[in-house]
């Protein structure tokens, strides 16, 4: 048994902590709280960075992906069709606007939607594709466009894991119509609470999401329309502002301790799921075993924290009872496996050898 604990995460500030709290102290000060300047300019610094000409800031990653299907017309009657492996919210923001999710089971290698299984379960009623770019590695696009190109469909990405990745030089959230962001304190890019934004190309969908975040308002008191209550505060931004610039470097560290896993994990009875991609910017680094809570257990004996993401797959979850869904089981497989191992930019390297260690000891034991 070590002394040392090794968490999971570690969102609080770091290195980032005075520019943190000089962010905090500006706001504060200010008198300004809810939409105002540091929304603005965290606007279009996001937008900037994912390459896209717009971004607007809401809520939390699920608001965002809502306001996008209530900006694009998609509610009662309409089907999206989304993945069976990802956070439970990637679904119900489906079932926010009223729509059906379809679920289309997965690359059993990749670990995201696959292209050939979203075609078998499209119907006169899917109005989206809604792939999600698990883990931080972007969901296979091209062959997904291919599919939505025939059936005329709209694609919503879910970036909400995967912070300024990119799928063959492209960046995440500009493929398709928009993209859909979290900035909860443990993403690449997070905030000390919730917080979200929606990037798009398309001006038009821009300005319907802005409207829609803030009471559905074409000017104070004037409600054109139904919105919601959903606005990314001046706290939250200002912070994300004050770590945006790490955002790189922060990267470049998860991709070093990935490399370091994979290393590390070679010849041990631990299956790596591959990189296909460089622009693969590893929010989590899961692995899978198929003794998966005995290898969890033998870590936490260590005093090394895991998570799985996700035990459950989506359409199994009792909220999504009365969404008929076709079978998923490479899904299913993957959820019974997959164990989330600590991986953030603060994590030492001898902390990692720990965690490799470790793995190793459970193989030979």
């Amino acid at each position: 048994m070590t002394s040392a604990r090794i968490p999971f995460a570690a969102p609080a500030p770091r290195d980032d902590a005075d520019a943190v709290r000089a962010a905090i102290d500006r706001v504060v000060s200010s008198g300004w709280y809810i939409l105002g300047p540091e929304v603005e300019a965290f606007e279009a610094e996001f937008a900037n960075a994912c390459g896209a000409p717009h971004a607007v800031g809401v809520g939390n990653g699920t608001d965002a992906l809502a306001l996008i299907f209530r900006a694009l017309g998609i509610g009662a009657g309409d089907e999206v069709v989304t993945t069976p492996l990802s956070a439970a919210y990637t679904a119900l923001a489906v079932l926010m606007v009223g729509a059906r999710p379809v679920f289309a089971d997965i690359d059993p290698k990749r670990l995201t939607i696959d292209a050939d299984a979203v075609e078998r379960v499209i119907t006169s009623r899917t109005r989206a594709l809604l792939p999600v770019h698990l883990y931080g590695q972007a969901a296979e696009m091209p062959s997904l466009e291919r599919v939505a190109s025939r059936h005329n469909l709209t694609i919503v990405e879910d970036c909400c894991q995967a912070h300024l990745a990119t799928a063959a030089g492209r960046p995440v959230g500009t493929i398709g119509v928009a993209g859909a962001f979290s900035f909860y304190p443990t993403k690449n890019l997070g905030a000390l609470g919730d917080a979200g934004a929606v990037i798009t190309r398309d001006p038009a969908l821009a300005e319907r999401v802005r409207r829609l975040r803030n009471g559905g308002q074409t000017s104070r008191y004037n409600h054109e329309e139904a919105g919601v209550n959903s606005r990314l505060d001046e706290l939250q931004a200002a912070i994300l502002r004050a770590r945006m610039p790490l955002l790189g470097a922060w990267t470049t560290r998860r991709r070093a301790l990935a490399a370091s896993y994979r290393t590390a994990l070679t010849g041990t009875s631990i299956t790596v799921p591959p990189e296909f991609d460089p622009g693969h910017v590893y929010h989590l680094f899961a692995v899978q075993s198929g003794n998966r809570a005995a290898l969890q257990e033998h870590l936490a004996r260590r005093g090394i924290t895991t998570h799985v993401h996700y035990p459950i797959p989506i359409p199994r979850q009792p909220a999504f009872a009365e969404s008929t869904a076709e079978p998923c089981p490479l899904a299913a497989a993957a959820c019974d496996t997959l164990l989330s191992l600590p991986l953030y930019p603060g994590l030492d390297d001898a902390d990692l050898e720990q965690v490799a260690r470790a793995i190793a000891e459970f193989q030979e034991a």
